[in-house]
């Protein structure tokens, strides 16, 4: 396989955010218009690890899948597609589990983050949340998956697996997939507590930005976000200790492509007074267009069907032949 094969994918949990944004699907736009062949899902599979609301699961997939499309990501160039309308991915995920160590997932720090004290009575499925993973990897023979901190250990174990199925089997049949690290990853934290990465479930709305936010929303979060009391500095290094200095800048050179040394040549000396309000005007200008995007996908929720079926249908069309070929080598009846 010549080609890069890129997979990734989303939780329909809530809204996406700018962290999202910026850490992510602006990353997955520039590798579909550099030509990869992409995949992108919507997780709802990984969804249901926890608790969650049944009633609002298709639309929130619908919702993901909007902001795919509003944040760049073309139908035509890449398969958008909901992980639980393409069989193989649970099917492949068994298989998997049957060689997968007990041992490795106990090192999963995922795990014991999102169980935390009450890990006796967590989930199966959260326990092995990462099998699902390399399984949603190894069904298409991905070659490369763009990941952040969090999901480096469950890549090395997707890696893993494939080594153990091609030994245990004496085939080369699963491709062992890489890590794409494109450039410097943008992390976007909460504009509450420079220390902690923007989150989707954190209890305060005003610590994020949503892909939905209209104007004035974000306008209102960046003025309310917290600062210091000093100016901004002229060099990199006067951030290191002013977390939330630092990730006002971030965010604002993420948004605006300079690089962060040229945003403070450009503000050095300046409070967060006449700081925010450019940042305000960067900010719409940018996500405006997104934002008023998603909100037509939205209002017409059976076009959104139609490429989410659609792209299920390519999907299944690359996930079941390697399917069909594990179950062989596997020696099942058939």
């Amino acid at each position: 396989m010549t080609q890069k094969r890129i997979l990734s994918g989303m939780q329909p949990t809530n809204n996406l955010h700018l962290g999202n944004y910026l850490g992510a699907l602006k990353n997955w736009v520039d590798l579909q218009d550099e030509g990869a062949e992409c995949l992108y899902c919507v997780v709802d599979l990984h969804a249901i690890t926890q608790p969650y609301d049944a009633d609002k699961l298709a639309q929130s997939t619908r919702e993901i899948a909007a902001a795919y499309i509003a944040g760049g990501i073309d139908p035509e160039k890449s398969v958008i597609f909901a992980q639980s309308s393409v069989p193989a991915h649970s099917q492949l995920m068994w298989l998997l589990a049957t060689m997968t160590q007990i041992g490795k997932l106990n090192r999963m720090t995922q795990f014991k983050d999102k169980a935390g004290k009450n890990s006796e009575k967590a989930g199966l499925g959260l326990y092995a949340y990462p099998v699902l993973m390399a399984a949603d990897i190894l069904t298409y023979n991905a070659t490369h998956v763009p990941v952040g901190d969090d999901q480096k250990q469950h890549l090395e174990l997707a890696r893993d697996i494939a080594s153990t199925f091609n030994h245990r089997y004496g085939k080369e049949h699963f491709v062992q997939p890489e890590p794409f690290i494109i450039g410097e990853a943008t992390r976007v934290m909460s504009l509450k507590d420079g220390t902690a990465k923007m989150s989707k479930s954190a209890p305060s709305d005003l610590s994020r930005i949503n892909l939905t936010d209209d104007a004035d929303t974000i306008a209102k979060k960046i003025r309310k976000a917290k600062t210091d009391p000093d100016p901004l500095p002229e060099k990199i290094e006067g951030l290191s200790s002013r977390p939330e200095a630092d990730n006002l800048v971030t965010i604002y050179a993420a948004l605006s492509g300079k690089a962060k040394a040229d945003v403070l040549k450009e503000f050095a000396g300046k409070q967060f007074s006449e700081f925010k309000p450019a940042l305000v005007d960067v900010a719409v200008a940018h996500l405006e267009p997104i934002t008023n995007r998603m909100s037509e996908l939205l209002a017409h929720p059976e076009e959104i069907d139609k490429i989410l079926t659609k792209g299920g249908e390519k999907a299944n069309a690359i996930a079941q032949p390697i399917l069909d070929k594990t179950i062989d080598i596997m020696g099942f009846w058939k």
